[in-house]
């Protein structure tokens, strides 16, 4: 984090409230909420047997193609020790990220601690020879097969949490199930976790192995799970972890509604991010700058201590290549929201429009 009080004010959020809610969806989530732990300095979270720190950190843009020109690779491994000596022992990967290369830059950085992390990575894409990618396969034997090939890239005889990347519409949920069921009786996978999936077939998976968390888009910006998956996991005991919980840097306040993005910016085709979007989406940022400076914090902060303050099993993902943003990422553990105070926000959010969420349909479907 900046030394410059006005930089690290300038740090503000660009967030806002996903779809609107029912009132019968804002009773209940509000009585949740109210349940819910409004401080993480008590430790770690538990995505089922697996217990974290109350905050990971997501890998996926140290490959290249997504935000940034490639990163150098030994300065990701640098910042990956650094996570975890600031406290980090979640990270997370996918083999599509590269495709490979952030396992193979994880595995490296995590090799000699690799007993004292949580090791998360995802599977459910076909590539063809040249590693390019070749549709959704979820078969049985693929899966199987696309687990050896993670192993040799994390360099590990294990995978903490296995994840259903997206569905295979050509497979069922209980037979991907049952697949990663059998790694885990073979010792080379401890959790499975599924992502972007509905309701529904979380709980068929469930019913066939046991689910440790769901991985879902979820943020000030974006916060479709609130209308059934949040009460889905809590009924079930299965964790929640949010990816692109900071709206993909929208937080970072550096942002206004002249930005623009360039072509290899996978930001230039997110609905989020459109001129007419931004212009709508920077209410939400002059919310969160408020309660940034109201909490004396950032407001990358502010949108990571909310998410904590939901409910007890979220355990976000923030994805950087850069170490101030990570130290300022961890900050966020230490800000914590009395009931009150998350009433008052709620409500402030909830009267502001968004622009480029997902349909409130989309709440019982799988992406």
């Amino acid at each position: 984090m900046s030394n410059n009080n006005t930089a690290s004010i300038t740090r503000r959020a660009m967030l806002s409230a996903g779809t609107a809610l029912t009132v019968a969806s804002l009773t209940n989530f509000a009585s949740a909420q109210t349940q819910a732990s409004t401080s993480t300095r008590t430790g770690l979270r538990r995505l089922g047997s697996l217990e974290v720190s109350p905050i990971g950190l997501g890998c996926m843009a140290m490959a290249p193609g997504f935000y940034n020109p490639p990163p150098p690779r030994q300065g990701m491994i640098r910042l990956i020790r650094d996570a975890h000596e600031m406290g980090v022992t979640f990270f997370d990967t996918a083999e599509i990220y590269g495709p490979f290369i952030s396992e193979e830059i994880v595995g490296e950085a995590l090799e000699p601690i690799r007993d004292d992390v949580v090791l998360a990575s995802k599977f459910g894409f076909a590539f063809n020879a040249n590693g390019g990618y070749a549709g959704r396969n979820s078969q049985p034997d693929h899966i199987k097969l696309a687990v050896e090939g993670m192993l040799g890239r994390l360099r590990t005889d294990r995978i903490d949490l296995l994840y259903l990347h997206r569905m295979d519409p050509n497979v069922p949920i209980e037979d991907i199930a049952g697949a990663v069921g059998e790694l885990i009786a073979e010792g080379k996978v401890r959790e499975f976790g599924v992502s972007e999936i509905s309701p529904d077939l979380l709980r068929a998976a469930h019913a066939v192995t046991p689910v440790a968390a769901v991985q879902s888009e979820y943020s000030l910006l974006e916060r479709l799970p609130e209308i059934a998956m949040l009460d889905t996991c809590a009924e079930l005991e299965v964790g929640f972890v949010p990816w692109g919980p900071t709206m993909r840097g929208m937080l970072a306040d550096n942002m206004n509604a002249y930005s623009r993005f360039a072509p290899q910016d996978r930001r230039s085709n997110v609905s989020f991010f459109t001129p007419e979007a931004m212009e709508t989406n920077l209410a939400i940022v002059a919310l969160t700058r408020n309660w940034a400076q109201r909490k004396e914090a950032t407001p990358v902060q502010i949108a990571l201590a909310w998410l904590l303050a939901q409910r007890n099993f979220i355990v976000p993902i923030p994805g950087t290549t850069k170490w101030p943003h990570l130290h300022e990422n961890m900050g966020a553990t230490e800000i914590s929201f009395s009931n009150a105070e998350l009433a008052e926000f709620r409500t402030a959010l909830e009267a502001l429009p968004v622009a480029g969420n997902r349909p409130i349909s989309m709440a019982m479907e799988s992406e």
